[in-house]
């Protein structure tokens, strides 16, 4: 299992993500999933909305474009990304 897919115009990324680092970046791969070190603190969904917001800059999407489906209160965290020509294999270069 590869940690992205697309279906027509959504994309999806399989995440592990560690909030509470230094600053925000990719880490490589974790298992099947691509890890991202988040700056901001796991405290009532700061965690989210900065990975979301993150993730739209990273896609050249807006905001609205990018959705968390499952692991809102986990470390996996599955989102959807529409719209976006970005390739998820370029965050690993």
């Amino acid at each position: 299992m590869t940690w992205h897919r697309r279906e027509g115009e959504t994309l999806t990324l399989t995440l592990h993500v560690q909030p509470g680092a230094k600053k925000t970046e990719v880490a490589g791969l974790h298992g099947d999933a691509l890890k991202i070190r988040l700056s901001a603190p796991p405290v009532e969904g700061q965690a989210n909305a900065a990975l979301l917001s993150w993730l739209a800059d990273v896609f050249r999407v807006p905001k609205r474009q990018v959705i968390l489906k499952h692991g809102e209160t986990s470390r996996r965290k599955v989102v959807a990304i529409s719209g976006s020509c970005i390739s998820p294999e370029s965050l690993l270069a």
